[in-house]
C-alpha cells in the first residue's frame, strides 16, 4: 500500500521529495506526491494558529471523498497548529479516515531562534510525517525514545528519534 503526500502550496519548495524519500525508508512503504486544489481552514485570530481538527476534517471531506484518494493522507503545510487543551501540535492523525496532518512551523530552527538549516528540518519533517503515517497505519504510540513512534513534547525529544521503527513497532506494522 502506498501512501499520498500533499504539501500545501505555501509550503517550502524544494525539500519535498528528500521528505518523502526519508518516509519510504522509514515505514518501507511507497510515498506518491500528490498536488491537489485544497483549501486551509480553521485559522483562529486570536491564537495565530490553525485548528489541526479542523484541518482534518476539511481533508476527510475533499480529498478523500472528492478527489477519492486512496490510501493514507499526509498533508505537509507550514501553518503553525493546535488541537483544543494543547498550546500547539506538530502533527496530527486521524486513523478512522486516513488522513493526518503535520506542521513546519515549529520544525524550523528559527522558530527557536537557531540557525536556519534545511537538513535539520527535512530530518524532522521525515520524521514527523512518518509518525502520523504510522498512526494512519495502525501503529500506536511508542515508549521507546529514539523510535519514530515516540510522541514528542519538545523539539529535543524529537531531535532524539532517529529515522526508524523500534523492532517492536515494525514488527507491528508487518515491515
Amino acid at each position: 500500500m502506498s501512501i499520498n503526500i500533499l504539501w500545501d502550496q505555501q509550503g517550502l519548495e524544494g525539500i519535498e521529495l528528500p521528505v518523502a524519500r526519508m518516509v519510504e525508508m522509514i515505514l518501507r512503504r511507497e510515498a506518491r506526491l500528490i498536488e491537489y486544489p485544497f483549501l486551509i481552514d480553521g485559522y483562529d485570530r486570536g491564537r495565530n494558529q490553525h485548528d489541526a481538527q479542523q484541518i482534518l476534517d476539511r481533508m476527510q471531506d475533499t480529498l478523500t471523498r472528492r478527489y477519492e484518494i486512496a490510501g493514507p493522507l499526509l498533508l505537509i503545510t507550514p501553518r503553525d497548529l493546535y488541537i483544543r487543551g494543547c498550546e500547539f501540535v506538530f502533527g496530527l492523525a486521524r486513523p478512522v479516515s486516513s488522513v493526518a496532518v503535520v506542521s513546519t512551523a515549529r520544525l524550523k530552527n528559527d522558530y527557536y531562534g537557531r540557525v536556519p538549516d534545511d537538513a535539520d528540518l527535512i530530518d524532522r519533517v521525515a520524521k514527523e510525517g512518518a509518525h502520523e503515517l504510522g498512526h494512519l497505519l495502525g501503529l500506536e504510540h511508542c515508549r521507546e525514545p529514539e523510535c519514530v513512534m515516540f510522541r514528542p513534547r519538545t523539539l529535543d525529544e524529537l531531535d532524539r528519534k532517529k529515522k526508524m521503527l523500534c523492532p517492536a513497532c515494525r514488527e507491528a506494522l508487518g515491515a
